[in-house]
């Protein structure tokens, strides 16, 4: 219910919103694009069935569809990071690519809210992999890292500890990406 409301506000303000977290059927993501979500972002359902992501894109769209790969050592996690899944981000950055996803969302679960900053080899390398937009997580703290990404040719960053924690502004990181 809080996500529904959060869309119907944001729908009213012109804002452009994406929502991750438990899309596990068909079902689930009609519903929250229906309510105004711009984007949907599916991980464990996508690595348990990927066929998954090829039918979410021929019904909404491939530019409404982002798959997550949260990846710790290389190795992409599943179940809220408690699984490895035997397989690489570009790899799997790869697969859904072929399967029509429209975008990546790549976590670095090694340095994710460490504040101790980005490490850009595993993000060159699943860039590397595909040519659709892919948005980097994970170690973000300071401008300089947003900058860093930006100019390895990521579409976006997504800010966590860094902004919560007043390390980044958000006026500071808009005009960055300006």
């Amino acid at each position: 219910r809080i996500v529904y409301d959060i869309l119907r506000l944001a729908g009213q303000k012109g804002v452009k919103t994406q929502v991750g977290g438990g899309i596990r059927t068909l079902e689930d993501a009609k519903a929250l694009l229906q309510r105004g979500a711009d984007r949907i972002i599916v991980a464990t359902a996508a690595l348990r069935n990927p066929d998954f992501i090829r039918i979410l894109v021929e019904r909404f769209a491939p530019e409404r569809v982002m798959v997550a790969l949260d990846a710790r050592s290389g190795e992409v996690q599943v179940e809220g990071w408690t699984r490895g899944s035997g397989r690489s981000p570009p790899e799997l950055a790869q697969l859904f690519e072929s399967l029509g996803a429209g975008w990546i969302l790549f976590t670095n679960i090694d340095v994710e809210g460490l504040m101790q900053g980005i490490v850009l080899d595993p993000i060159v390398e699943i860039l590397s992999a595909v040519n659709i937009p892919v948005l980097v997580a994970g170690g973000i703290t300071t401008l300089e890292d947003i900058d860093l990404v930006k100019h390895s040719g990521a579409s976006g960053v997504i800010l966590g500890s860094a902004l919560y924690r007043g390390k980044i502004s958000l006026v500071e990181a808009l005009k960055m990406v300006e």
